[in-house]
C-alpha cells in the first residue's frame, strides 16, 4: 500500500507550492480503495483551490509510482480542526493547544506546552508528562471552544 517512502516522495510533489502533506490513509469501498490524502498550508487557511491543486499533482505522482494494484480513487481534504499531528513541527506550531494522544500505554488529552526532543503535556490533574515522538501512535489537535 502506501508505505513511508512512498509517502514522503508524494509530500515532495507538494513542497513547491507551500503544501504540507499530512498523511494518507487508505480504506476500502466496495471494490475499490480510496486513499485519503491531508493536506495543509502552513500559515494560513487551506483553501479548495489548494485541495484541487493538491489533488492533480499527487495523481500524477500517484500514476508514476503505481503504489496501488486495482482501481482507487484518491480524496484530498484539508485537515480540519482535529487535525493530525504527526511531527515535532507540528507539535511546536500548536503549543498551547489541547491535544488527544494515543501511546502504548494509553490515551489521554492535554495542552501541548513543549516540544524539543519530546513533547510535554500539561493534563487537567495538572500532570506534565513527556512523551517520545516515536512513541505517540496517533496525535490530534482538539476543536477550539
Amino acid at each position: 500500500m502506501i508505505t513511508a517512502k512512498i509517502e514522503q516522495q508524494l509530500a515532495k510533489v507538494l513542497e513547491p507550492e507551500g503544501l504540507e502533506l499530512l498523511e494518507v490513509t487508505s480504506y476500502r469501498q466496495g471494490r475499490s480503495t480510496v486513499l485519503l490524502a491531508r493536506i495543509d498550508r502552513p500559515g494560513a487557511h487551506t483553501s479548495l483551490a489548494d485541495c484541487e491543486l493538491a489533488s492533480r499533482l499527487l495523481s500524477l505522482e500517484l500514476d508514476r509510482l503505481d503504489p496501488i494494484s486495482g482501481p482507487y480513487r484518491l480524496d484530498v481534504e484539508s485537515p480540519g480542526p482535529r487535525r493530525p499531528l504527526r511531527t515535532l513541527a507540528h507539535f511546536q506550531r500548536f503549543i498551547g493547544r489541547q491535544a488527544r494522544v494515543e501511546t502504548p500505554q494509553g490515551r489521554f488529552t492535554g495542552q501541548i506546552i513543549a516540544a524539543l526532543g519530546t513533547v510535554r503535556f500539561r493534563l487537567p490533574s495538572g500532570e506534565e508528562p513527556e512523551v517520545a515522538l516515536a512513541d505517540i501512535r496517533k496525535a490530534n489537535l482538539l476543536e477550539e471552544k
